[in-house]
């Protein structure tokens, strides 16, 4: 990473705030260029709930002033209830935040310094919002650029997939329950800073509540799901994920769905900017954003639209591991998508538990059964995962053990993949309510299992998301399954592995019950997304440039930071528990002098063979402090369910030096929808 300390343009930095309609105030940071007020610039918003007074403040330093130093103002606002913005929030994307939103383009087109154009960026969070913004076509914004966000709140958010509920839904809501309760810094609100904080801890709520009111896709997910109508979104797009983020799907519906000028960048990288991207190799991302920028806010020709529409990653074979510096692999690109180039190739599945290549085979009836232990699942990672602490899928082996198998001969020859794989299955459960996960495995020569992909389906939502419905117990269904997608190489030598299992905890919450699911593999298949290498067009890519950022704040690191992520086989009383630990430490941010603290612990655990004992556990820990000023909030959530209900207990407790000012439990529960 190579720290830039002089550019084109001297920076103006400042705090600042943005008056709504409402008579609510937003809080903004922004740099820009001093001469702007007379030589107007256009603007680069990233719109975040996330504190740019702290819990950001690094990142935001390191993007927008760089951003600023190249001709730009860069514009960092937190979202109303959060941060110094007034207000309380109550939930993710609401219509009141994107109507926030809004009003701050105004606000940015009103001001002496700005040109009128602005362009929205983020990751994540801010990814989303880009759409959602853009699906309401103010004029102001010319451009977007989403990084690990989605089109669809439902069928691929951190919250479902396939219908399944995931693990990272009681993770995230526990994020939030703690990010919503801390405080407004003094320094900035002054004497106003206690109201505002115990109106945010009165009023925030316990947002998992209001997820599980919603198991199914209706208007509540729709909502912000600019997939129900790409029409409205008329700005260019460009969209940026990585293969170990759990958003990489949505770049390829994006560039299939959007009709405007639109690009897609998938590396290898997991829920970072591309510059900080790990697994490596990270990628000059905020170069590349100017080559956006100036093109679509300046005019300028940078050559950047005559490039291919797709440009991927291509993964080359590598050992499991929960945790990789780097991908080795190569840039591929495609000059649109869906690629003509890509061909679906089949491979059928057989009773002997091979996969063979070609559709065509013998029509038997034969079955096969599963049902799987809730240990398979235990190696899965994260849904989404942030490489921190190590959060991808470790050797497949331990899962395969629980599932049913089925695999290549040694491949003779390497074969590429780019794009959705897909299972198409007849299949028949012995319960009303199943799930089925699929993974596809790189099987290398020693015999390790590495995940490549995969993919869950609730079996009550095969045909619709919007209106499930029970299976009837041991009649046949044909059923697709769809996978992540993935561009990876298989070397000769190698085999191609797909197991299928009936759970996959704690990735996705389990079934009511134990499930027994009847394959007839004569009736089933893979299709993989075949690409043929192009190798005098991969040569002819333009490289990306190595990573850059502007200068970061100075921060001093007061306590070392700590990270886990255990299995712990209790055989004694048949308890298993995956224990994740992340211990941020504890630093002082020098320029505010303000010191933060913060430790998640998070349990997943169950009894052997006892689907009433699942159970998700969390506990944020989180500390400010400056002088003789310090707050402390403690949050803890329990997820627990039986075969009728899911039941959530919460507590939040917030410390005001060595005294708790304020505490609040919840105990609630919530009947399962066909989950």
């Amino acid at each position: 990473m190579r720290i830039v300390e002089q550019f084109p343009h001297e920076i103006h930095e400042e705090e600042t705030w943005i008056s709504l309609r409402s008579g609510l105030r937003l809080a903004a940071r922004i740099w820009r260029p001093v001469d702007a007020e007379q030589h107007p610039v256009p603007a680069i918003l990233e719109y975040l709930p996330y504190r740019k007074r702290d819990l950001t403040a690094q990142r935001d330093a390191q993007n927008h002033a760089y951003w600023a130093g190249h001709g730009y103002a860069g514009v960092r606002v937190d979202i109303r209830g959060t941060g110094e913005s007034d207000g309380v929030l109550t939930d993710e994307y609401l219509q009141e935040e994107l109507d926030d939103g809004v009003e701050v383009l105004e606000w940015l087109e009103a001001q002496p310094w700005c040109n009128g154009k602005v362009g929205m960026v983020g990751i994540s969070w801010g990814g989303f919002n880009g759409l959602q913004i853009a699906a309401l076509r103010p004029p102001q914004l010319k451009a977007v650029i989403t990084i690990c966000s989605t089109d669809d709140r439902y069928a691929d958010d951190i919250h479902h997939m396939g219908g399944c509920m995931l693990g990272d839904n009681l993770s995230w809501a526990s994020t939030m329950f703690d990010g919503n309760a801390c405080p407004p810094d003094p320094a900035l609100v002054h004497e106003r800073w206690r109201d505002m904080w115990l109106e945010r801890l009165e009023g925030s709520g316990l947002w998992l509540s209001n997820w599980l009111q919603h198991q199914r896709r209706d208007d509540y997910w729709k909502h912000g799901s600019v997939c129900e109508d790409f029409s409205l979104i008329q700005c260019p797009v460009y969209a940026i994920s990585g293969w170990a983020d759990g958003y990489c799907n949505a770049v390829f519906r994006l560039l299939a769905g959007l009709e405007v000028p639109r690009k897609g960048l998938v590396g290898p990288w997991a829920h970072k900017y591309p510059h900080f991207g790990v697994p490596g190799p990270a990628i000059g991302f905020l170069q590349e954003s100017l080559r956006w920028w100036d093109h679509w806010l300046k005019d300028e020709d940078t050559g950047i639209m005559e490039e291919p529409m797709l440009r991927v990653w291509m993964q080359d074979s590598v050992q499991p591991s929960a945790r990789y510096e780097n991908r080795p692999g190569r840039w591929v690109a495609e000059p649109s998508w869906p690629s003509s180039n890509i061909q679906p190739v089949s491979f059928r599945l057989t009773e002997g538990h091979d996969l063979l290549p070609g559709s065509e085979g013998e029509d038997s009836d034969a079955t096969l059964d599963v049902r799987s232990s809730l240990s398979t699942g235990l190696y899965a990672g994260k849904w989404c995962s942030y490489n921190a602490p190590p959060d991808l899928p470790h050797d497949q082996r331990d899962e395969d053990g629980g599932s049913l198998i089925f695999q290549t001969p040694r491949l003779e020859e390497p074969i590429e993949i780019c794009g959705q794989p897909r299972v198409e299955l007849e299949i028949e459960s012995d319960r009303p309510v199943a799930m089925v996960a699929l993974r596809l495995n790189d099987i290398g020569k020693d015999d390790k299992a590495t995940r490549i992909s995969y993919g869950l389906l609730n079996l009550t939502h095969r045909d619709s998301d919007e209106h499930p419905e029970p299976l009837e117990p041991d009649r046949r269904y044909r059923v697709t399954v769809l996978l992540k997608h993935i561009a990876q190489r298989f070397p000769a030598g190698h085999a191609i592995r797909l197991s299928l299992s009936t759970s996959y905890w704690p990735l996705a919450w389990p079934a009511p019950k134990p499930v027994r699911l009847t394959l007839c593999p004569g009736k089933s298949r893979l299709i993989l997304p075949v690409r043929p290498p192009r190798p005098e067009e991969e040569a002819a890519l333009r490289e990306f440039d190595k990573p850059e950022v502007a200068p970061p704040l100075p921060k001093t690191l007061l306590q070392p930071t700590q990270e886990s992520w255990r299995v712990i086989r209790d055989l004694a009383n048949d308890q298993t528990t995956l224990e994740v630990i992340n211990d941020e430490g504890r630093y002082r941010l020098d320029d505010i002098d303000l010191e933060i603290a913060a430790r998640i612990v998070e349990r997943y655990s169950y009894a052997y063979g006892n689907y009433d004992s699942v159970s998700g556990w969390t506990e944020w820990k989180r500390s400010f402090r400056r002088g003789d000023w310090e707050v402390r909030i403690v949050t803890r959530t329990l997820m627990t369910s039986d075969p009728e209900n899911f039941r959530v207990r919460a507590t939040l407790d917030a410390y005001e030096d060595s005294t708790r000012i304020f505490a609040k439990s919840w105990d609630e529960s919530f009947p399962r929808d066909l989950v």
